[in-house]
């Protein structure tokens, strides 16, 4: 154990060694820290203060597993002692400790604070009832929140400790975390074995922001992945050759879904040899007394005759590969690398002894991605998925090899200039700087997906913003439903893909089974264009995403965050656990449960959500409805469809489809600007893929508008900052959903006129979405661009809802098609066709006056039309009743 240094030499110390993704000083300045007797406290917010206690009045000034960064501007704050107590104040806390005290103790030590109005004292025992839970280590095994236990029975799935809490403060106990040494790589140290004491007190009341972001400070930022993460991943267990894998990304070209991401499961490398079997062909144990083939450096030759030939491919194609490692066994004397490892170690390798995994020896770690992993990556593997299933610990106490390979790998990549991407499980406190995350093997079933939405954004209460699920599920509880034959259900898969889209990592999977089928397009029709839309669309929100990724990163307020963040005084902010904001506009409710089944009256065609709307008016994405919020709506949605809101005047960038994430430059930038008074957004843009957005290598682009009476006025600022290869010019194009046609658009003061095949310059309106499109010529990026719009003295709520019915009323139509039963006596079936095609004439003849004739008759016309499938019930109660029920549910 150091003494406490000088603060110069300390600091000097700090600039010249790296700490990877800290970049950050452990050591706090020295006017923020009060000492007395073996006790230290250090105010490093208003709201945070550390408290240390050492049996030989010792600190630790050294960074942590948890905490690499104190180093925070000093906070206002007053020191007193006054009887034998030492009393600190900042404007947020009082502490007070009993001078000479052993330790710290319920009797010693208290803090003052207000939270839920009123005054409250804090000390040691103090429980925290309120806490709102993190995160864990992994789902293996899990149904929904149940997980199987070794005896065959069920219990839940129990979440470690968060930073929120409805207490409004939480404590975190350092105390046991190992330490990092000050080397060029830092690396992993024991504490010092004695009596210590090293608390983190947090304080909040109910800004819950504000606790994510001084954690942040603290404990280093939120990884920002490269762009390519935020695309599609394909993955799934199977002894894939590079022919197979090159046939797949040939049918996802063929099929119009776009991808990014091939994950290539264990099967890469050796996995079975004759020698590591019985007679009864059961695998042996290898030298580590691990299964002999699950560990693995050395590729299959027989499935990939030549790797490097193939990753060439991959890169010309603008694939991202990933290998799959479970480094448990250590280096076995079967692997190519084995002799150069073996003599790095100091081992022999005529003796054929296996090199045992040992990540906390600096030694095997540097020789473990020099040797065998940086060679894979020369030749074009991009990153790891790291599928650590073995033991949880290390001989270095406290330090668990999930956390520390988490830390190894990204490490090793920044140190290198890469972006770091590591893809593995969660290892506790101070894990969110080294993500994505793997959730593990949970089970195909409803319960399944209905628990993953609370689970991820439940996760942002630790900063554990990049979840990786296996979307579909990665198979059958074959204990429970033995092994036969089980029938996918397309409905689970679809309702999961949707929400996929909205999740912060979107990676199909599934086990080695036959019958389990990820390809999308392998399904029904109905069910295929359902998962292709909601694929398409978050490739769509890329630039959205990735600013609120960025804004993740500054803030410590993950992309994916419970509803609770923005409205802690609101109790169905708890209650809707599995409704969350997605970013800082966009308001999702994933459909997590099934649509009734009746073999008598047939299937039913939606399913009802109930979902809490905030205070405030919201846009609802697939219907054009204007709702009001501060209430619970009960709303239908078919297969096809995804509870999605945005908040008023929110104006959401979007890129043209891309089968890649920037395959090409965004040309045009895809600005959508929802109903609403006035908003405001900053966009958010870098290489992608280097380090440089630490060097303020990157660029935002700032957008507005305000809209008076008839008279939209939008205004694009010109680009602030710089990086390489950023897009020196670009096109614009506007989209204002639910307006009507209007009947001026200036472009920098220049008119503009219709232009209905919309292949150049001027604006169009798209009947389908009631929604104005305006398309600007190229302006460079250091342009201020001004969009000014003059619409009719027309309401546009009164447009609220008419995308939906009419929607409803033309798949209606298509039922009747299907049918011979329809009796046209009762109601005419052109007219039903008619009704529904009131969106197309609209864009085929785009006048105001169309538009309130048409939404006039769609309204005279859906009660007669409901009314004309509910009679029609008795003729085909299997198709009608369902279609009935679904133009009912839309009144």
């Amino acid at each position: 154990m150091m003494k406490i240094l000088t603060f110069t030499a300390f600091l000097l110390l700090a600039f010249i060694t790296s700490i990877f993704a800290h970049n950050a000083n452990p050591l706090a300045n020295q006017a923020a820290v009060i000492e007395t007797g073996n006790a230290r406290f250090t105010v490093l917010t208003p709201d945070v203060i550390r408290m240390e206690h050492s049996v030989d009045g010792v600190f630790e000034d050294h960074a942590t597993l948890t905490f690499v960064n104190r180093n925070l501007p000093v906070p206002e704050f007053t020191k007193e002692e006054k009887n034998g107590w030492l009393v600190l104040k900042t404007s947020a806390l009082t502490l007070r400790y009993k001078i000479g005290s052993d330790s710290f103790k319920p009797s010693n030590l208290f803090i003052d604070y207000t939270a839920n109005a009123k005054e409250q004292t804090w000390n040691i025992d103090t429980p925290n009832e309120g806490n709102l839970r993190g995160t864990t280590r992994t789902l293996d095994g899990a149904t929904g929140n149940m997980r199987r236990t070794h005896n065959n029975g069920f219990e839940p799935v129990q979440l470690d400790k968060g930073l929120i809490s409805r207490d409004g403060w939480v404590l975190i106990d350092d105390s046991k975390r190992p330490l990092f040494d000050n080397s060029d790589w830092q690396w992993v140290t024991p504490r010092p074995k004695k009596k210590a004491q090293d608390l983190y007190f947090f304080y909040y009341d109910t800004e819950y922001k504000k606790a994510l972001y001084n954690y942040s400070q603290l404990a280093g930022k939120m990884t920002l992945p490269p762009k390519f993460a935020f695309g599609i991943w394909w993955s799934r267990y199977w002894e894939y050759s590079d022919v197979e894998l090159k046939r797949l990304v040939e049918e996802f070209r063929l099929h119009d879904v776009p991808l990014d991401v091939l994950v290539i499961d264990m099967d890469w490398h050796i996995v079975n040899r004759p020698e590591w079997f019985d007679d009864n062909g059961k695998r042996l144990k290898d030298q580590s007394g691990g299964s002999y083939g699950w560990t693995g450096y050395t590729w299959n030759k027989s499935l990939f005759p030549d790797p490097e030939g193939f990753l060439k491919w991959t890169n010309d194609n603008n694939i991202k590969t990933c290998l799959n490692l479970h480094p448990a066994s250590g280096v076995q004397p079967h692997e190519a690398q084995y002799e150069a490892f073996a003599k790095s170690m100091g081992i022999d390798p005529a003796t054929k002894k296996h090199v045992p995994f040992e990540i906390t020896n600096k030694n095997y770690a540097k020789n473990y991605m020099e040797i065998l992993l940086h060679p894979i990556e020369e030749d074009g593997i991009d990153f790891w998925w790291l599928d650590w299933q073995q033991w949880g610990s290390t001989k270095i106490d406290g330090v668990n090899p999930t956390f520390y390979l988490n830390y190894v790998h990204t490490s090793d990549m920044e140190r290198r200039g890469i972006r770091p991407l590591i893809y593995h499980r969660w290892g506790g406190l101070g894990n969110h700087r080294y993500q994505i995350g793997f959730s593990g093997d949970i089970n195909i079933n409803w319960e399944s997906l209905n628990y993953q939405p609370y689970f991820t954004a439940t996760a942002s209460n630790v900063l554990y913003g990049f979840w990786s699920h296996d979307i579909g599920g990665y198979g059958y509880d074959r204990q429970k439903l033995g092994k036969g034959f089980i029938e996918t259900d397309p409905e689970l898969y679809t309702r999961w893909v949707q929400w996929g889209a909205f999740s912060p990592i979107l990676r199909t999977h599934c086990t080695k089974d036959p019958y389990i089928e990820r390809k999308i397009w392998e399904y029904p029709a109905n069910n295929f264009y359902s998962m292709r839309d909601a694929m398409k669309l978050r490739y769509s929100l890329f630039p959205y995403i990735y600013t609120n990724a960025r804004i993740a990163y500054d803030s410590g307020v993950s992309l994916m965050r419970p509803m609770y963040y923005e409205h802690p005084k609101n109790e169905h902010a708890y209650n809707f656990t599995n409704q969350y904001m997605f970013g800082d506009d966009l308001l999702v409710s994933p459909i997590t449960k099934p649509m009734k089944k009746d073999s008598v009256n047939g299937n039913t065609l939606f399913v009802s959500q109930k979902i809490w709307l905030p205070k405030g008016e919201w846009f609802e994405w697939n219907s054009g409805t204007l709702i009001q919020g501060d209430q619970i709506v009960e709303r239908p949605y078919m297969i096809n469809e995804i509870p999605l809101y945005v908040r008023s005047g929110a104006i959401i960038p979007m890129q043209p489809d891309m089968n890649r994430i920037g395959e090409k430059a965004i040309d045009p930038f895809i600005i959508n600007i929802f109903p609403g008074e006035s908003g405001k957004t900053r966009v958010y843009d870098d290489a992608g893929n280097d380090l440089g957005f630490k060097k303020n290598e990157f660029t935002y682009t700032t957008i507005s508008f305000e809209k008076k009476d008839s008279v939209l006025k939008a205004h694009i600022l010109p680009i602030e900052g710089k990086f390489n290869g950023m897009p020196e010019a670009r096109s614009y194009e506007i989209r204002l959903p639910l307006t009507f046609v209007p009947e001026m658009v200036k472009v920098n003061g220049e008119s503009i006129s219709m232009n209905k095949e919309m292949n150049g310059i001027g604006w169009q309106y798209d009947g389908s979405n009631l929604m104005t499109v305006i398309k600007t010529e190229r302006f460079s990026v250091n342009e201020e661009v001004d969009i000014e719009v003059v619409f009719p003295n027309l309401d546009s709520h009164q447009l609220s809802g008419l995308i939906g019915k009419a929607n409803k009323i033309f798949f209606a139509s298509t039922q009747v098609i299907a049918s011979k039963y329809w009796n046209h006596k009762v109601y005419s079936f052109d007219d039903i066709r008619s009704v529904g095609q009131s969106l197309n004439r609209i864009t085929v003849h785009p006048e105001n006056k169309l538009i309130l004739m048409e939404k006039s008759k769609l309204e005279n016309n859906f009660g007669a039309i409901v009314d004309a499938f509910e009679k029609n019930k008795a003729y085909n109660p299997t198709i009608y009743m369902p279609v009935h029920n679904l133009l009912e549910s839309a009144k």
